[in-house]
């Protein structure tokens, strides 16, 4: 009975719709932002905070100013998604998805945390 009860689980996760899309963490205390695109929203605030927590969070600047003023200062948001079934090239989208708000936002320099890439900046 357990082994049917969880092949019945596994395939309702399978059913759930995902999302792919545009995040935006925001610094509380001094305002700067973070954005970036992912191909799956689902949880993603556990896993980034869980990268944050450990010291492993690949952009420096955020980590450090995380380890500094603590998770409570912090604010994540979801800018942006889309359902992911019917995209068919998930990175080419996560880039058109992300270059509206760099321009729109301008996460760099004393602004934010992001580097300026030039791909996505066209």
């Amino acid at each position: 009975m357990e082994k049917l009860k969880r092949k019945e689980l596994q395939e309702q996760y399978k059913q759930m719709k995902t999302y792919m899309g545009v995040i935006q963490i925001a610094n509380t205390i001094n305002g700067k932002i973070y954005l970036d695109s992912y191909p799956n929203l689902k949880n993603k605030w556990l896993t980034l905070t869980m990268q944050l927590n450990q010291g492993r969070f690949a952009n420096a600047g955020l980590q450090n100013d995380w380890t500094l003023f603590g998770e409570e200062a912090f604010h994540y948001e979801v800018l942006e998604q889309k359902e992911t079934d019917t995209v068919t090239d998930i990175r080419w989208e996560k880039k058109q998805m992300l270059k509206p708000w760099l321009a729109k936002l301008q996460p760099y320099g004393e602004r934010g945390y992001n580097k300026r890439q030039p791909s996505l900046e066209q």
